[in-house]
């Protein structure tokens, strides 16, 4: 099955075992775009090649979460991440500044300099809650414009594992002021990547951007259930379903 262009699913990996991961693929692979192995999990995983030839017989693209990047750009060693990622035969690569001090300017450098070289997916947002609520919606608009304008082939908007930082509160409710702003700049819809790790935001944006919204850090065992609500088969979205 190929890859979905609009309506993609990233399944993010935060070291399930291998068995449970190889599982996961074979039973519900054809409704996954995308695999992000968590932070820095691919470093510490014994299998991560066993793990990504299974991804590649599916036919799935997987690429390594942003820390990492943030983990090796802080000692200066980002030709040994991006050796890593050739080695590991990743073609996709995750850019971010959501934990060390690097600037959006200087994130988007990195973005421009890696789209020769890699299919670039950028992230907007930081994952301290005081920091997150000191950026406003038009940090968030500037930083997606300047990504999408130095490469990026997807922007992802920071909510982290829990749900409760980034383009959400501390109590995982949306900002919808932000998500509002971010929609009404312009942007294509189709180029952003909303982390939604679960039911909640994940019914708020497929009832806000409908079923081909792209939604990300989604747990290998709700991948069945973010279908039915894009498909309008959970009463969560029934009413809004086309």
């Amino acid at each position: 099955m190929a890859p979905r262009q609009r309506g993609r699913t990233m399944v993010i990996d935060p070291g399930l075992f291998t068995a449970r991961f190889e599982d996961a693929i074979d039973s519900v692979g054809e409704y996954i775009d995308l695999v992000k192995f968590g932070w820095g999990t691919a470093l510490v995983t014994k299998d991560i090649k066993r793990k990504i030839d299974v991804l590649r017989s599916a036919g799935i693209g997987f690429y390594f979460g942003g820390t990492l990047f943030e983990r090796f750009a802080v000692d200066g060693l980002l030709d040994d991440w991006r050796e890593l990622c050739h080695t590991m035969g990743a073609s996709l690569v995750e850019v971010s500044n959501g934990t060390i001090a690097m600037s959006d300017r200087e994130k988007s450098g990195w973005v421009a300099r890696l789209v020769g070289e890699f299919t670039v997916i950028s992230e907007v947002g930081v994952k301290d809650s005081d920091r997150s609520e000191a950026l406003t919606a038009d940090d968030w608009v500037a930083a997606i414009h300047q990504d999408l304008e130095a490469g990026a082939y997807l922007v992802t908007t920071e909510a982290r594992e829990s749900g409760r930082s980034g383009i959400c509160s501390r109590d995982g409710t949306p900002r919808q002021d932000i998500v509002e702003q971010i929609l009404s700049s312009g942007v294509d819809a189709d180029r952003l990547l909303f982390e939604a790790p679960n039911k909640e935001l994940q019914t708020y944006f497929v009832r806000r951007l409908g079923a081909s919204v792209n939604l990300g850090n989604v747990a290998a065992d709700d991948v069945i259930a973010v279908e039915t609500l894009r498909l309008g088969l959970r009463s969560d979205t029934l009413p809004t379903a086309h």
